[in-house]
C-alpha cells in the first residue's frame, strides 16, 4: 500500500479468551472516501475500531495509518474518533467542552466555525453555553460530532454516528460527511442504517463470524445477488446465500 493511504488493515487477528473475535481481517480505505463498516450486533466492528487506536492488541496482524505503525502514538495525530457510547462531560458547559476537545489536538477554539458548524446540526448555538449534562441523546451526540470535525484531522473514525439523530440531523450529519470529503479528507463509519451507507459510501465492508465477507462498492455489494436494497444484500450475505469471498 502507499504511505497515504490512511488505513491499511492485514491479517488481524484479536481474541478474546478463548474466542476469536476478528480473524485474519484484512482492509484497506483509500484516500478520500467515505467508507462504511456493515455488521450485526456483536461481530466486532467495534473491537476492530478500538484495535485501530491501539485500544486492544491484537493477537497477529498489523495495522498502518497513513503508512505508520498504529502502535506509534504519531500515527494517530492524523486521525479524531467519536465513540459509539458517547458520553460528553456533564459538569462542562458545551464551550468548555469543545475547547477542551480541540486542545487535544492542539487547535484553538474558533468560536464562529463552532456556531456555523451548530446551525448545520440544527443545535441550538445558545446551548453552548449550557452544561452538558442538560443536553438531550440527540444532543449530546451532535456536540461530539461538532468537536470531531472542527478538530479537522485528514482521518474520521466514527462508530455509530447516526446513534441518537433524528432523520433531520441524520441528513445534516450525511451533507457534512460529503463535504468532508469533497475537501480531500476521508472516513470511516460503521452504522446499522444501509440506506445512509448506500447514499454515500463510496465502499463497504461486511463483517461476520469475523471475517470480512464482502468489501467492494455498495452497487456492487447489490448487483452480486440482483438485490434491490443494501439491506437484503446484506442478508443475502451473512446468511450464506451469496458467495462469501472478498468482492471487487
Amino acid at each position: 500500500m502507499s504511505p497515504e493511504t490512511p488505513l491499511d488493515v492485514s491479517g488481524l487477528t484479536v481474541t478474546y479468551g478463548k474466542s476469536t473475535i476478528l480473524d485474519g481481517v484484512d482492509l484497506a480505505v483509500r484516500a478520500g472516501e467515505i467508507f462504511g463498516l456493515i455488521g450485526l450486533n456483536g461481530v466486532g466492528k467495534t473491537t476492530l475500531i478500538k484495535t485501530i487506536l491501539d485500544l486492544v492488541r491484537p493477537k497477529s496482524g498489523a495495522i498502518r495509518l497513513f503508512g505508520e505503525d498504529h502502535r506509534r502514538p504519531a500515527s494517530r495525530q492524523a486521525l479524531a474518533y467519536l465513540p459509539e457510547k458517547f458520553t460528553p462531560s456533564p459538569r462542562l458547559r458545551g464551550w468548555e467542552f469543545l475547547s477542551l476537545s480541540l486542545s487535544y489536538f492542539k487547535v484553538a477554539l474558533d468560536c464562529d466555525a463552532a456556531v456555523a458548524m451548530a446551525q448545520g446540526f440544527g443545535f441550538d448555538e445558545r446551548a453552548l453555553n449550557r452544561a452538558v449534562g442538560t443536553y438531550s441523546k440527540g444532543m449530546g451526540q451532535k456536540i461530539g460530532l461538532i468537536s470531531t470535525f472542527l478538530a479537522a484531522r485528514p482521518l474520521l473514525i466514527l462508530d455509530e454516528p447516526m446513534s441518537g439523530l433524528d432523520p433531520q440531523a441524520r441528513q445534516q450529519l450525511k451533507e457534512h460527511l460529503l463535504a468532508y470529503r469533497a475537501a480531500g479528507n476521508t472516513i470511516f463509519f460503521s452504522s446499522h442504517i444501509l440506506a445512509d451507507m448506500d447514499e454515500i459510501c463510496d465502499s463497504v465492508a461486511v463483517l461476520d463470524g469475523g471475517k470480512i465477507r464482502f468489501f467492494g462498492t455498495p452497487a456492487e455489494m447489490k448487483e452480486r445477488d440482483g438485490a434491490p436494497l443494501l439491506e437484503r444484500a446484506f442478508m443475502h450475505i451473512i446468511e450464506g446465500r451469496g458467495d462469501r469471498t472478498t468482492g471487487g
